[in-house]
């Protein structure tokens, strides 16, 4: 279907906002626009950070998933206790794929579960003890942790536990940092609480630590890279490409990223942030406490690597600038093969993504260097922030849409009709049984990396393997398909 007009864009909004009652259409209406690349702030044509309507398909998560799921959870070398009933520590078990090099169960952790396994009697007289007891466990068997999370869920906020208390005591007694982490999942409007209670968490407990050793030799390259989650491996795709330039990558967090390398960002020159959303509340206080200047950077496909790593260089001297360049000549060869095999078979496809964190901009370069167009974009959590930084990078008359529901999502999905859906795992099978491609976007859809100039080489295969399947063809959804007795009466009118 060819792109939509202004009017045609507002007109399908207003259309498949008609089945809500007129309270909820009033509020759904806030989130949902039509892109302006003049308007300067997003505030003025859409709202986010807002609470779901009740009753609506909210895809979002809770404050715990933003805590445990994302920032701590790829600590590796922690152990990441989930304090409550023991669901919503099965939930959070290794689902993001977030790689790194160790041994699970002698000094990485990421992959396994922990949690106090709450029952009823633990709610009526209290788990203070019980954690307690679990902490001198973990010590027990795994003593070559370096350190302990206490991710709270909601049952936890609900009768009053003292982490805090049991995490101090705890610390002093094993000498090494025990965090309590007030994440229980009611509050906020969506992960995005989380996101920040963690960021917290690590100011208050872990990033001073270090703030008196001087014995560490810094250099004029010392950077570190924060909100990447080693999803599939981009966090080494990255690191590569800064390394080659010529800076010394200090800490990397919280993708395969340790408790040391956290106690050593307040050292470095630079604060490097892939994901915003989620790991902006601590470069700011970085940038406050220590006076360690932070930028955005974006290594989704090499016009915006070569954009990102120019703008990186440029805050340094001009051997790294030239280093810079050099590198990017050096990779051109192998880009542009990518483009020249993909291009012809994607181009002028259209993509429609609704994803969280970082993705619903940060992927819209790649997918324009493969001559792919996205023709609507949205976020989970997302603050205006974000929606001002999604302006520019979207072309106009295009639809943007926050917190959207499943049954938005459907209907805009059937009248745009775009080539590819990414979206998350919630929404991946009902698009496939419609018999529209989809890619699985928080987690690569099990493949990756995708950043960096070989997480580019990967992500136009799997976007040309996707779209260009041919199973597509041979799918009906189950409700489409005649009922029994029918398809033999249409075959016979035939």
């Amino acid at each position: 279907m060819a792109t939509l007009s202004r009017e045609e864009a507002q007109s399908l909004i207003q259309e498949v906002l008609e089945v809500y009652p007129d309270k909820a259409k009033k509020d759904r209406a806030k989130h949902l626009t039509v892109n302006d690349q003049s308007v300067e702030q997003s505030k003025k044509c859409i709202t986010s950070n807002r609470k779901s309507q009740p009753g609506v398909m909210t895809i979002r998560g809770c404050a715990y998933a933003g805590s445990r799921g994302v920032v701590w959870g790829p600590v590796k070398d922690m152990v990441h206790i989930s304090h409550g009933p023991v669901g919503c520590g099965q939930y959070s078990r290794g689902g993001r794929r977030n790689y790194y090099v160790g041994l699970t169960g002698v000094n990485s952790f990421g992959t396994m579960n922990f949690t106090s396994d709450f029952q009823e009697k633990d709610i009526v007289f209290g788990g203070d003890k019980k954690l307690d007891k679990l902490i001198s466990e973990i010590e027990m068997l795994f003593p070559l942790n370096k350190g302990i999370s206490v991710q709270s869920e909601c049952p936890i906020g609900l009768i009053g536990d003292d982490i805090e208390a049991v995490s101090k005591k705890k610390g002093k007694e094993l000498g090494k940092p025990v965090v309590p982490v007030r994440c229980e999942g009611f509050r906020g409007v969506s992960q995005s609480l989380g996101h920040h209670i963690a960021n917290d968490a690590i100011r208050d407990w872990v990033l001073h630590r270090r703030d008196t050793d001087n014995s560490f030799e810094q250099t004029p390259y010392d950077v570190c890279i924060t909100g990447d989650y080693n999803i599939g491996g981009d966090i080494w795709s990255s690191r590569i490409l800064l390394e080659e330039i010529g800076l010394r990558v200090v800490a990397q967090l919280p993708g395969d990223g340790t408790v040391s390398e956290m106690e050593l960002i307040p050292k470095v020159k630079l604060n490097l942030i892939h994901c915003y959303r989620s790991m902006n509340y601590l470069a700011r206080h970085l940038e406050e406490k220590y006076g360690i200047p932070w930028m955005e950077y974006n290594f989704f496909g090499p016009t915006k690597i070569a954009e990102s790593l120019r703008k990186i260089a440029a805050q340094f001297d001009e051997t790294i600038q030239d280093n810079a360049e050099r590198v990017i000549e050096r990779y051109r060869e192998q880009y542009e093969a990518v483009v020249a095999k993909y291009r012809p078979r994607l181009e002028g496809k259209k993509v429609m993504l609704y994803v969280g964190g970082l993705r619903p901009r940060h992927v819209i370069g790649a997918y324009e260097d493969l001559g792919m167009e996205v023709v609507g974009t949205g976020y989970e959590f997302a603050h205006n922030d974000d929606y001002d930084r999604t302006i520019k990078e979207m072309g106009d008359a295009t639809l943007i849409y926050d917190d959207i529901t499943g049954y938005e999502l459907e209907e805009f999905v059937k009248r745009l009709k775009p080539d590819l859906v990414g979206s998350g795992i919630k929404e991946k099978y009902i698009f496939q049984k419609m018999g529209i491609p989809f890619r699985q976007m928080h987690s690569w859809d099990y493949s990756g990396p995708y950043h960096g100039y070989d997480g580019f080489a990967i992500f136009a295969r799997d976007m040309d393997m996707t779209i260009n399947n041919p199973c597509w063809s041979k799918m009906q959804a189950p409700w489409l398909k005649p009922a029994e007795g029918e398809a033999e009466a249409v075959a016979a009118s035939a």
